[in-house]
């Protein structure tokens, strides 16, 4: 062998010791370089929700006015008299979220109308009964009137949130067993409950724009509150309906038991259905009791007038 051979030889054998001792140090380093991987796996998931949180808050801000501003002339009286404390309502918050009316805007609304209703029916009914007086009442009759308008103004707020919590909640239950279909779909696919909640609310959004907004609110939830427990009673608490609160319980139970999820969305979706269909039938039970006085009002006059006109006309070209 030649001295150039050798060299090169040499050469290459340097070259391959110096590699391998490279490669050594980096396997040795490489793994305290790049931390714990639990941990940043944890922290880009803790990412991934904080990033889902800001999107579903935001896009509910834009839709319903969550989170409206409070500060303006209605905000000060109602601090400056504490109307809350005089004019306190019961179990309030749940009564607005049922309406579909979120923030603190909608409370000091309340307060307010509550206050003011009163004053103003007050006022016109003296203006009305007791001064004009249009009607001919006696004096007693007038100012009874008169305290009736106020009576009525102090429930008014009361009757006016009862009835858009019905109208909402009728707009949601038809279509609650489609949206648990989908849901258990979702879940079933592999999908995480947040994933299969949000999912849901943008395909219900043409069916219910209410039941969307549930779902979407309940995923919001799911992403930053501590437990899921809290997110599931929140959804039951908005919704004012056996059903909904039997889906919020066995979303619980699954929660804290470990039980097959997809078992307990088919079971409720199930039962919904079941709902609906006894609503429908018990509707069409009472439609015969609510034709009878249209009928007698309306159709058996004129069948009287039908039948015994003819009659009624030869006898008094008879006569």
């Amino acid at each position: 062998m030649d001295a150039e051979t050798l060299d090169m030889f040499r050469m290459v054998l340097t070259m391959a010791v110096v590699l391998a001792g490279v490669g050594t140090v980096y396997t040795l380093v490489a793994p305290l370089l790049e931390g714990n991987a639990l941990k940043k796996r944890m922290g880009a998931v803790a990412d991934e929700r904080e990033n889902l949180r800001k999107n579903r808050m935001d896009t509910l801000e834009q839709n319903a006015g969550l989170r409206a501003d409070n500060k303006g002339f209605v905000k000060k009286i109602v601090d400056n008299l504490s109307l809350e404390r005089l004019l306190a309502a019961s179990d309030l918050k749940d009564k607005l979220t049922q309406a579909g009316l979120r923030g603190q805007r909608p409370i000091y609304m309340f307060y307010f109308f509550r206050l003011a209703m009163p004053i103003l029916l007050f006022v016109f009914g003296i203006l009305y009964l007791v001064v004009l007086n249009p009607l001919d009442w006696k004096p007693s009759q007038n100012w009874l009137g008169v305290f009736a308008l106020a009576l009525l103004g102090y429930y008014a707020p009361g009757i006016y949130l009862k009835n858009k919590a019905s109208k909402r909640l009728a707009s949601i239950v038809p279509v609650f067993p489609d949206a648990l279909d989908l849901l258990l779909i979702c879940v079933e696919s592999g999908m995480s409950i947040e994933l299969a909640f949000g999912k849901v609310s943008r395909e219900m959004a043409e069916s219910s724009i209410e039941l969307a907004e549930e779902f979407s609110l309940t995923t919001a939830e799911l992403s930053y509150l501590q437990s899921r427990r809290q997110a599931y009673e929140n959804f039951g608490r908005r919704n004012d309906h056996a059903g909904i609160r039997s889906v919020s319980t066995a979303l619980i139970q699954s929660e804290r038991y470990g039980t097959p999820l997809g078992d307990a969305l088919r079971t409720m979706a199930n039962e919904n259905r079941s709902m609906r269909i006894m609503s429908a039938e018990k509707k069409a039970a009472a439609l015969p009791a609510k034709l009878t006085v249209p009928m007698i009002v309306f159709f058996l006059p004129v069948l009287f007038i039908v039948v015994l006109t003819p009659a009624a006309m030869r006898m008094a070209a008879n006569l």
